[in-house]
């Protein structure tokens, strides 16, 4: 399974960014071979549907989960027809929300936030 986490740097160490569409990277934590994959999110300098190009971003990994602050209407449409299971966290230390997802404390996301332009 791989788990995509909306992050504001490139470690275990640096916070959850609750920014979904225009959080700087994703780490990409694949839990049965232990890889980690550290991605720059395409959609950070979109002008408009930063939570399209992003959503697509990891569709286009194959993840099976995403972990962030919140989705928009766009990028919660496209990742909720995918299948792929979003859930939410505060901005806390990437191993920490590892810690929370593996014992089952985050939050499912099931509608989306508010729209953003931009």
């Amino acid at each position: 399974m791989k788990i995509a986490i909306s992050s504001m740097g490139k470690t275990k160490e640096d916070l959850l960014d609750i920014r979904f569409g225009r959080c700087e990277y994703f780490q990409i934590y694949n839990t049965e071979n232990k890889e980690i994959i550290i991605l720059e999110n395409k959609g950070l300098n979109a002008s408009g549907g930063a939570g399209i190009a992003a959503a697509n971003q990891l569709i286009e990994e194959k993840v099976n989960v995403v972990v962030t602050g919140k989705l928009g209407p766009n990028a919660f449409d496209i990742i909720d027809k995918e299948g792929i299971k979003a859930y939410s966290c505060d901005s806390l230390k990437i191993i920490k929300v590892m810690e929370y997802y593996n014992k089952g404390e985050l939050k499912e996301i099931k509608m989306a936030g508010p729209s953003h332009q931009g």
